[in-house]
Order: C-alpha cells, then sequence, then structure tokens
C-alpha cells in the first residue's frame, strides 16, 4: 500500500519518523528489563537487510526466527516487531504475537498469516493496518531505510484478550511482567 506513495511524497517525508526512542523495548516501562535473549534469524544477520521475499516486494512471508537464553521462571513470550521510521507519530506495527510457550526456541517462515499467505493467526494481535498478522514491509519509495525491530519478550504469566489487542492494550498487559527481552534489527529498503 505505501509503495503507491509517489517517490517525490516519499522523499520529502523522509525526515519524518517516529524515533527508534519509540519502539517498546526502548520505552520506559521495558528499558530496565535485562536484554539477554538472543534472537535470531536464518534469512539476516542483525543490521543486516530483510530479504524481498518478506516483504510487500516478495511473498511477503514472516521471516524464520529463533531465540535462546530464556530465564528459567518465562512462562509465555511475546514477539512485536515495529518500525520506527514510519512517518508516523508511533511505530508502524508489523507483528503482534503473545502466548508462545516458554520451550519454543524457533518460528519458521511464513508462520504467521500474512496478506497472501495462510499461517497462524492464533494469539497475534492487530498490527498498523488492523488486521491479525505478519504485515510485510512497505516503506515508502524515496524514503531511505527503514530498521524493523523484531523484540521478544519473556513474560512471567500468560495473557488473556478478547479478540486480537492492539499495539496499546498488549504493552500495557505485559507491564511489570517482563523478566528479559531481545532484540533483533533488520533493514529494507525501496529505491
Amino acid at each position: 500500500m505505501l509503495e503507491k506513495i509517489p517517490h517525490g511524497v516519499g522523499r520529502a517525508l523522509r525526515g519524518v519518523r517516529a524515533g527508534f526512542d519509540k519502539v517498546a523495548s526502548e520505552g520506559r516501562a521495558f528499558a530496565m528489563a535485562a536484554d539477554t535473549i538472543a534472537l535470531t534469524s536464518r534469512a539476516f544477520d542483525d543490521g543486516g537487510s530483510l530479504p524481498a521475499r518478506h516483504t510487500a516486494d516478495g511473498d511477503g512471508l514472516s521471516p524464520p526466527l529463533a531465540w535462546r537464553d530464556l530465564p528459567p521462571s518465562t512462562v509465555a513470550v511475546a514477539l512485536l516487531v515495529e518500525d520506527p521510521d514510519a512517518p508516523a507519530p508511533q511505530p508502524l506495527v508489523h507483528l503482534l504475537a503473545w502466548d508462545l510457550p516458554p520451550d519454543l526456541t524457533e518460528i519458521a517462515e511464513g508462520q504467521f498469516k500474512s496478506p497472501r499467505h495462510d499461517g497462524l493467526d492464533e494469539n497475534l494481535g492487530k498490527n498498523s493496518f488492523l488486521s491479525a498478522g505478519w504485515l510485510p514491509p512497505d516503506p515508502p519509495t524515496g524514503h531511505g531505510p527503514h530498521l524493523y525491530v523484531f523484540q521478544i519478550f519473556a513474560l512471567d504469566r500468560t495473557l488473556a484478550f478478547d479478540g486480537h489487542p492492539g499495539r496499546g492494550a498488549f504493552l500495557d498487559a505485559i507491564e511489570g511482567h517482563v523478566l528479559a527481552k531481545g532484540v533483533l534489527v533488520g533493514t529494507y529498503e525501496r529505491p
């Protein structure tokens, strides 16, 4: 959808970004949580470029993820993927998943539902386009590189929501319950 923004408009908005300090893991409520979970992907290195197959320019599949070093007292795991470079007041949400089991250590490519792919849609919150599932990166042309911040949270309890929560309800629910976190950053840019 954002690929339809004309290149000139994307370029004019180049300086308009939510900011990295607004991603959940950097916020005041979670900044003090131990950053001890190692989050990785076979598809890209930390700070590296997301392959097009995981974006709106490709198949739109959610990337594979793996993690280790959860605290022993972890009851549930949650994932949140945000784009702090979106031309918006808050980061754009690309994925919100909760109540992943603590013995799970990886998620396969395409595990989560996306616009062109069937996948899991249980325990998913609303992305910024108000659907439950993976929102493939789709930065405006000419806007420059965007960061995609994959955040994992080890929680001391399970979560319960009626329906698919948004970012605000999710963050409220995990506040005070984050035992540890981990971050993996991918980049993507349209020419």
